[in-house]
């Protein structure tokens, strides 16, 4: 009896229990019954936390898809991620699977967790090489406007973007334009008909007589501005990291860099001279150019000389018109004389200066007055020019006349070396061993050729541009008085004669019958 009975409460129990187990499945989860297909109940699991379970792996993929859109429903930006879902099935015959929307819920819990990186809607602007990546549209707008305003001080001029319809995505092109043509645009959107008069009024003032405008009917002040660079804004999506403020954006884009560029070397121009109109030191020129060995060396017209000018990275380009008061200098007259050297020159007139007004139309980029053009002038007192008469045959060059050999013995005040020798070298010493080739400097006609008291044997060349080169301490002379010899060719070979104190070779050069410094006209 006692065993029935406990049969029975073992019974009433197991039935209690999978009532209230099946109570609780239909109110907290969904009972599936499976057929015996292999894997047909899975666990998922998101990023390494445990999610809940599922009949399909499908299912899951699509509730997933779904929290992410959720999470990011309400954000305009792009968000980086990451989700890494993983699965372990297994077979079962029944089973209790999530409902829908607690698997959603766990899963933006999950993602919200995981969210890597939020990329922001922004605009990225881009001027040559340069770019700047800005977050929004009217920032892009307000960085272009502060290059503008740097030299529109009366808010004439305004930066509007458009489409770019050439390019295949989408870029905004940026240009400039003033209040003017603002107020002309709309009035043609309001009154379209507007151009029947305007061509009428057109053909009216051609039909009068033009009369010559005085200095009060200008325009003064900006007339046009644009930027001469291909100005682009791309619609992007970037990490914070990346963007820029304005502000330094701002700095960065009207900032002058130094930005290397060259000059070309005018008639007139000196070293000196280009050094003023460049703002860059003498200098500081020699050492960009290799071309210079010092701020004593030649330049001539048409050389190209490396410099550096601060620009900024965006340039504004305006046509200004301006009344100018001012003294100005006549173009200076150049007669050419094809028997004299480029640089012989004589001044046939000095100059005056004159005094004038003008309108000129200007040109600058940024600072920088690129052209100028006079439309009206009125001379008040008349500039006389300077008159320059001017060689146009290209002068002799002058080459070491030995092949190696050390300089013992520079130009200028020195210690006398030996008795008989002077206290001021008038050459360039190079030592050498006797017998070593001597060269022709340049070209001419040997003038001397022969013993030269404390020389020992010498020769002396005239050439044609009014020098003298001698060559002293020989030990052989392989050249006649009157002979012509041509630059390079072997004239002598080097000794000890005369006042010396061991082999080597004396070199002079003489212009006007002043010995100069040989080593400022060697090539």
């Amino acid at each position: 009896m006692r065993k029935i009975l406990h049969k029975k409460l073992k019974l009433t129990y197991i039935k209690t229990t999978v009532f209230i187990m099946f109570g609780y499945l239909f109110l907290y989860g969904e009972v599936r019954t499976f057929e015996r297909t292999g894997e047909n109940y899975f666990h998922i699991s998101l990023n390494g936390q445990e999610i809940g379970t599922v009949a399909e792996p499908e299912e899951a993929e699509d509730l997933l898809i779904e929290a992410r859109k959720r999470l990011v429903q309400e954000d305009t930006e792009l968000v980086l991620i990451e989700a890494d879902m993983s699965y372990n099935g297994e077979e079962v015959l029944w089973g209790v699977v999530d409902d829908s929307e607690t698997l959603i819920s766990r899963m933006q819990t999950v993602l919200a967790e995981s969210e890597k990186e939020t990329m922001h809607r922004s605009y990225t602007v881009k001027v040559n090489e340069y770019m700047v990546n800005l977050r929004n549209i009217e920032e892009a707008k307000e960085l272009l406007q502060a290059a503008v305003d740097k030299y529109d001080a009366e808010n004439k001029f305004e930066v509007v973007l458009h489409q770019n319809t050439e390019r295949e995505f989408s870029v905004l092109m940026a240009d400039i334009i003033s209040s003017k043509e603002q107020e002309a645009e709309k009035e043609e959107v309001i009154f379209p008909e507007a151009g029947i008069h305007s061509g009428i009024t057109e053909a009216i003032e051609q039909a009068e007589p033009e009369v010559e405008k005085g200095f009060e009917d200008y325009e003064l002040g900006i007339l046009e501005m644009r930027f001469p660079q291909e100005v682009e804004i791309v619609e992007t999506y970037l990490p914070e990291s990346r963007l820029t403020s304005l502000e330094q954006a701002v700095e960065e884009l009207t900032k002058e860099q130094e930005t290397v560029t060259t000059y070309e070397v005018v008639a007139g121009d000196t070293l000196s001279e280009i050094a003023i109109k460049v703002n860059i030191p003498m200098e500081t020129i020699v050492e960009m150019n290799e071309t210079l060995d010092s701020v004593n060396s030649t330049i001539r017209v048409g050389d190209e000389l490396i410099i550096t000018v601060p620009e900024p990275e965006l340039t504004v380009s305006r046509l200004e018109e301006s009344y100018i008061e001012e003294i100005y200098d006549a173009d200076i007259i150049y007669i050419d004389n094809d028997n004299w050297y480029t640089n012989q020159t004589v001044v046939r007139q000095q100059p005056s200066a004159g005094f004038r007004k003008i309108i000129a139309m200007d040109t600058y980029e940024n600072d920088k007055l690129v052209s100028r053009e006079i439309i009206k002038e009125e001379v008040v007192m008349e500039a006389v020019p300077k008159i320059v008469e001017r060689g146009t045959r290209i002068p002799p060059t002058y080459i070491k006349p030995i092949s190696g050999g050390r300089q013992s013995s520079g130009f200028g005040k020195r210690t006398q070396p030996t008795k008989g020798a002077s206290t001021y070298h008038k050459g360039v010493d190079w030592a050498t061993p006797t017998g070593t080739a001597v060269f022709a400097s340049c070209g001419g006609t040997v003038a001397k050729a022969g013993w030269g008291s404390g020389y020992g044997y010498v020769v002396y060349i005239n050439h044609e541009d009014g020098r003298q080169t001698r060559y002293a301490h020989l030990s052989k002379v392989l050249v006649k008085v009157g002979q012509k010899v041509r630059q390079g060719e072997k004239i002598a070979l080097s000794g000890n004669t005369g006042v010396s104190t061991g082999p080597h070779l004396h070199f002079e050069i003489l212009i006007n019958g002043v010995q100069v410094n040989p080593l400022k006209y060697l090539k």
